[in-house]
């Protein structure tokens, strides 16, 4: 069975047991979060929402907090000796998939 689910403005096709890495969530590493989120069921309970599954749960454990590779962005103004140059890391938080719930 999976399930797609919405976090952090991104939609995710998850199964159990699987590891994600979504936008940074407010929970400790260790803990246990419920995604209610969810835009779809697929496999036995097929079930599309409108927009979301009514009763449907994605029960998930924080496993870490991190940061991104980081992404190099570069600016050059021709025949004026200007560039500019700046780095981004996106903070982010990885999960595992424990159960899907309909």
């Amino acid at each position: 069975m999976y399930a797609i689910i919405e976090t952090g403005g991104k939609q995710f096709r998850v199964e159990e047991g699987c590891k994600i890495f979504v936008e940074k969530l407010a929970a400790d590493a260790g803990s246990e979060i419920a995604i209610d989120k969810v835009l779809m069921l697929g496999g036995d309970k097929f079930a599309v929402g409108a927009p979301y599954v009514e009763n449907a749960k994605v029960t998930a454990e924080v496993i870490e907090h991190g940061r991104g590779e980081k992404v190099i962005t570069f600016r050059k103004w021709r025949r004026n000796d200007s560039r500019k140059k700046q780095g981004h890391r996106q903070d982010y938080t990885a999960l595992k998939i424990k159960t899907i719930t309909a």
